[in-house]
């Protein structure tokens, strides 16, 4: 009888009448909102429909509605889970005037459904074959961008399906490039509402502020390899027009402390040259709608003698981390010129002979 009666309010469709065993079959449900009320309803969904949104980025389903009766479509398990979840924060409206995009994050968050539905995915993708529809393809204003090897894939998968991911590697990787590129198709889709560039200027180190120019200038050759990807996937004016807007955001690592970044991307390149402090100051930043890539080589650490890398730490640290990704990168995933490779691979096999100095004193010392 039961069954019976939700049948009544909603219905299912698959959007393939037929699929081979390996592929996920695409699920539309219809379910409809009890009572209908306009006020409850107008919460629920949330001001220009963020709180829909919100819940379509996070549960990767697609949200549509008229009056109280709501349209889910996308991966079934998906498709279950928001509707679960559309009617436990309907509940919610009856006792709060509004709905704010922080409380559909805690609701996600407290049920533990984007973890479950994660697992759920990698063990179907286990028992999948690879298949060309697999392949992650960023989609930008200029251009798309196809990530190439196995790693890449599973880099740009990450970034998409994790709020902090780290891609770890040597230099010509694609770690930086692809990040900027998950960024800008983000800010397109309107699943963010700016990009904020962030890296520490080492080199400058406190000198940094006697440098002509406002804090734009101070730090741009640092940031000149994000500006490139930016200037190839936007377009130089449409970039100078969203840093004119503050859209796009530059700043340096050591201007980030106190601030909590909401509805943003941010990208942390060159994190080897953070200190251990400055890492968990920039990853206790993230604020709710955000999403954050931190890109490094550890094999390139710039820091003072004794200082420890932020980078390395936080591997160890955060390794088990729920909600958190690690990419690492090697020599086979280099994309730049061949001679890079072997040279990457070369520096990896080289040991350093100990000086004849450090061989005296160790002798004096013993």
């Amino acid at each position: 009888m039961q069954e019976q009666d939700s049948d009544s309010n909603q219905s299912v469709e698959n959007t393939s009448a037929q699929s081979s065993p390996a592929t996920v079959v695409p699920l539309t449900r219809r379910t409809l909102l009890e009572p209908d009320d306009a006020e409850r309803l107008a919460a629920l969904v949330g001001p220009v429909d963020a709180n829909l949104k919100h819940l379509e980025k996070r549960l990767d389903v697609h949200i549509r509605n008229r009056g109280n009766e709501f349209q889910i479509s996308g991966p079934e398990a998906r498709v279950r889970a928001a509707e679960a979840l559309l009617h436990q924060l309907y509940r919610e409206t009856a006792h709060a005037q509004t709905l704010e995009p922080d409380q559909v994050h805690l609701f996600l968050q407290e049920a533990g459904v984007e973890e479950l539905l994660n697992r759920q995915d990698r063990k179907e993708r286990a028992e999948q074959s690879e298949e060309p529809a697999d392949v992650q393809v960023i989609r930008t204003l200029k251009r798309s961008i196809k990530p190439r090897g196995h790693n890449q894939q599973l880099y740009v998968r990450a970034v998409r399906g994790h709020d902090i991911s780290f891609g770890v590697g040597p230099a010509g990787t694609g770690k930086t490039y692809l990040a900027v590129a998950c960024a800008v198709e983000a800010l397109e889709s309107q699943q963010v509402a700016r990009i904020l560039l962030v890296r520490p200027a080492v080199e400058a180190g406190e000198k940094l502020g006697f440098l002509p120019g406002d804090l734009a200038q101070k730090i741009d050759p640092y940031l000149r390899p994000l500006y490139d990807a930016l200037y190839e996937m936007l377009g130089v004016e449409r970039v100078n027009k969203y840093i004119e807007r503050n859209i796009i955001e530059v700043a340096p690592l050591a201007y980030m402390r106190g601030r909590t970044l909401n509805n943003a991307f941010i990208i942390l390149d060159e994190s080897q040259n953070t200190t251990v402090a400055q890492m968990k100051m920039f990853l206790t930043r993230i604020g709710f709608g955000s999403t954050a890539v931190v890109t490094g080589d550890i094999t390139q650490i710039d820091l003072p003698r004794g200082e420890h890398s932020g980078l390395v730490n936080v591997i160890n640290v955060l390794r088990h981390t729920k909600g958190v990704s690690f990419t690492h990168f090697g020599s086979k995933d280099v994309v730049r010129h061949p001679l890079v490779q072997r040279i990457v691979d070369a520096y990896d096999a080289y040991t350093e002979p100990p000086s004849r100095s450090g061989s005296q004193n160790s002798n004096s010392n013993g």
